[in-house]
């Protein structure tokens, strides 16, 4: 059964419309133990994914996308030149994992954080949440529903 997650990229790094011009890309960088075994034990091909912009003003999901591909090892961990060089890491024994994404299609605007955090049916999206910061998160289906159709609908004023 396909399940449902967040994933967020600063856009200034790698935006939603960076993953459209490509096609596809391996979601490498991850060195957070729990949004690592999110990948490497639960997430599958065909699950969907909301594509979250963070460190932006304002932060927000910018489009829907799918995972692509059975997790494997991240070989950013094994480039020592990489900034994500990771020497306790092997190839025999790797530490860190990642998955493909794809995108499936932009949102019509964007879905901000205020707009989610105001909308009583995501209180109990992680996002929202004091504390979390994980770059990963799992969301259930109707969650991600109720976003798709926010992103349908015209902005709030003062976003």
């Amino acid at each position: 059964m396909a399940r449902s997650w967040l994933m967020k990229s600063e856009p200034y790094v790698y935006s939603y419309d960076d993953l459209e011009a490509e096609g596809r890309t391996l979601w490498d960088g991850i060195r957070n133990y729990q949004a690592r075994n999110f990948m490497r034990d639960e997430m599958r091909v065909g699950d969907r994914v909301l594509y979250y912009h963070s460190n932006v003003q304002p932060p927000g999901v910018a489009g829907l996308a799918e995972v692509a591909s059975e997790p494997y090892p991240d070989p950013t961990q094994f480039d020592e030149t990489s900034p994500y060089y990771d020497p306790k890491s092997t190839r025999e024994a790797p530490r860190w994992m990642l998955v493909d994404v794809v995108p499936v299609r932009k949102l019509p605007r964007l879905v901000t954080l205020a707009e989610i955090r105001e909308e009583p049916k995501l209180a109990d999206l992680p996002l929202v949440r004091r504390g979390n910061r994980l770059s990963i998160m799992p969301v259930a289906e109707a969650e991600v529903d109720v976003i798709l159709a926010m992103a349908e609908r015209p902005a709030p004023d003062g976003d």
